[in-house]
């Protein structure tokens, strides 16, 4: 049974041995249909709390709450069949205390069905992810630029650029590591400093503007098939330009619809064949 303890635990085993290997492939997933054209070609996806802005328009992932990760990580689970799914836990879910994170990653667990849970912090948040890796729900860690603190940092800023920065990244790296976690997100980070904490570390780590030396890597699905209408980052690689896809079919089905000439003879039903299927 995919959703059982002990092939959650495989699943995010068979990850944790891909260090030092062949890169780790990850997207993130929001939806049912996006999870089916996925799940072949990926070996993680990540359903991210950064929905809150692409698919729910917030300016930042603290749009996103626990019932919003619970209903799209039900949508992706119904969707994928192969890959390790890992549900963010929202700002808010898990740093008050232990007890509080471990509910939490309790509730999205027998919820969703999800391989694991991914939280944001390090060294202040060993305990939770301790706490919830004992209760046998694996974690993927998240150290370097961590979105759900973009307004206690003051925007979205680059990590790893001052000796002291550098420093309590390797704390917080050894911190996640030591907690129990079995891979751990690096953002937003100097590209020299992603690789030394790849190299310092014993679990895979998983780039998105980190490192090409990073043991896997990850982007937001709708930047990497170019449908991301506002600001796309610079770490972003657009391997399909969506946006002028959906906005050239778009236009041509308005002309159709004005001019008339949709819908044709195929897409009616005639009431001398009772065989038409909606």
């Amino acid at each position: 049974m995919r959703n059982g303890l002990s092939c959650r635990q495989d699943q995010c085993e068979t990850i944790r041995a891909r260090k030092g290997g062949v890169p780790v492939v990850c997207l993130t997933a929001y939806t049912y249909p996006v999870a089916r054209l996925l799940d072949d070609h990926v070996d993680l996806l990540l359903v991210g709390d950064s929905v809150a802005m692409v698919l729910h328009g917030h300016k930042t992932t603290l749009g996103a709450s626990l019932e919003m990760m619970i209903a799209h990580g039900q949508a992706v689970m119904r969707g994928s069949s192969k890959a390790c799914v890992v549900v963010d836990m929202p700002a808010g879910s898990y740093e008050t205390s232990a007890a509080q994170a471990l509910a939490s990653a309790r509730r999205i667990s027998e919820e969703t069905g999800c391989e694991a849970v991914k939280l944001e912090g390090g060294v202040e948040v060993a305990l939770q992810i301790a706490a919830i890796v004992t209760a046998g729900i694996p974690v993927m860690g998240h150290i370097g630029l961590q979105p759900q603190s973009v307004e206690k940092d003051g925007g979205y800023k680059i990590k790893g650029r001052t000796p002291e920065n550098v420093a309590a990244l390797m704390r917080d790296a050894d911190a996640v590591a030591k907690a129990g976690a079995f891979s751990l997100v690096i953002e937003g980070t100097v590209e020299t400093v992603a690789a030394d904490l790849t190299r310092h570390i014993t679990i895979p780590t998983i780039g998105i503007g980190a490192s090409r030396d990073c043991d896997g890597q990850i982007l937001v699905i709708d930047d990497m098939v170019g449908l991301t209408v506002d600001r796309v980052p610079k770490f972003v690689k657009e391997y399909a330009d969506l946006r002028s896809a959906v906005a050239d079919a778009a236009a041509r089905y308005a002309a159709e619809v004005r001019s008339r000439t949709f819908p044709g003879p195929g897409h009616v039903f005639s009431a001398a064949s009772d065989k038409d299927k909606a």
